[in-house]
């Protein structure tokens, strides 16, 4: 059994609702003002959870323009840029954090980071982050996952890209440093990915082989895949949000906006109430229906010792006499006594 836990007040695991985390990554365009509006929007449209990427462009890479540091994917939404320039373009500065982490407590979300290095990690614990993010890309990035699980937080890793035996590697490191509670995001590391390439089966074969809560890192359009994950039983689904997709920004052509959170979050919670428990039979609420199933009537005016034919014996609504099974035994008997017509057949009425 998965051991459901806190993360502040939220409870993660099977016993809630899927954790909704809005990804804000770069999409306050460099303007703290816009990164509060996101925040504040992330909360009306209940988002549990606010999280940022906590790095600077010299923490990622090096500042070299060409080469092997720059992006010559010609499906990319970012070829031609380099790696530096990139994440130059998309860090949120550090000294934000603070007011940005105080903005979502005040409106009532989770704040947390992603750190990409360890004076992030130190930096996110001085904030009081109450978990911490591990991303697609640093999944593989042993020293940094074992700097994370030293902290005793949650950790919330995603596993794009990531073999079997990296994903092992990797959850073996954080549970041998510490961690002690840790849920897998399945992600698919393109930016949009297809629902064909999402692969949500992973999800329940993921928890068997790890041992650990399993939720969706989601770059898909739309709520869809979302959904489908919590039918499969994730715990946590991570959706980057923005204001406007519009207004731009590196990752604002697969960010959800407003309404459409609002209608993941409502629906990620409609499809994990949908998942209960497994059920045969009438549930309470559908006790009242079953009159309305059909059964055994009489359907012309009989007197007592008439036989019962296809004509005065009729299976029909509702439900209050024999069931229809029972039709090809009581065709052919007598009546016990005089019935009008529309009378429930019951045994007692059978010679």
């Amino acid at each position: 059994m998965i051991r459901d836990f806190q993360i502040e007040s939220r409870t993660v695991g099977a016993s809630a609702p899927p954790l909704v985390i809005a990804e804000m990554s770069g999409n306050h365009n460099h303007s703290l003002e816009r990164a509060l509006e996101i925040v504040d929007a992330a909360a009306r449209a209940g988002a549990h959870a606010l999280k940022l990427q906590t790095y600077t462009a010299d923490t990622l890479t090096l500042d070299v323009a060409d080469g092997d540091f720059r992006i010559t994917e010609p499906a990319s939404l970012w070829a031609g840029r380099s790696l530096h320039e990139l994440y130059r373009e998309a860090y949120t500065p550090w000294e934000w954090h603070e007011a940005i982490f105080a903005r979502a407590r005040e409106v009532g979300m989770i704040p947390f980071s992603t750190p990409f290095d360890d004076t992030a990690v130190d930096f996110l614990e001085d904030l009081g982050a109450p978990c911490h993010k591990i991303a697609s890309f640093e999944n593989t990035h042993i020293p940094l996952i074992r700097k994370v699980a030293s902290t005793g937080k949650p950790i919330i890793m995603s596993t794009g890209m990531a073999t079997e035996d990296e994903l092992a590697e990797s959850v073996a490191a954080a549970r041998e440093a510490g961690c002690e509670h840790l849920v897998l995001l399945k992600c698919t590391s393109t930016y949009p990915a297809t629902p064909e390439n999402t692969n949500l089966a992973t999800i329940p074969d993921m928890r068997e082989r790890f041992g650990c809560h399993v939720g969706l890192s989601d770059h898909t359009l739309g709520i869809g895949a979302a959904v489908a994950a919590a039918a499969f039983g994730a715990v946590a689904v991570e959706k980057h949000f923005t204001l406007r997709r519009a207004d731009g920004g590196v990752d604002s052509a697969f960010s959800m906006e407003p309404e459409e959170m609002a209608a993941l979050v409502t629906e990620t919670e409609r499809a994990w109430q949908a998942i209960g428990h497994v059920s045969y039979g009438p549930t309470e609420a559908e006790k009242k229906s079953l009159q309305f199933r059909r059964s055994l009537y009489v359907a012309e005016d009989m007197r007592a010792g008439d036989v019962f034919t296809a004509v005065n014996l009729r299976v029909v609504r509702p439900g209050f006499g024999l069931a229809p099974k029972h039709y090809d035994e009581v065709l052919g008997r007598r009546i016990a006594r005089d019935a009008a017509k529309g009378t429930a057949v019951g045994w007692d009425l059978v010679e």
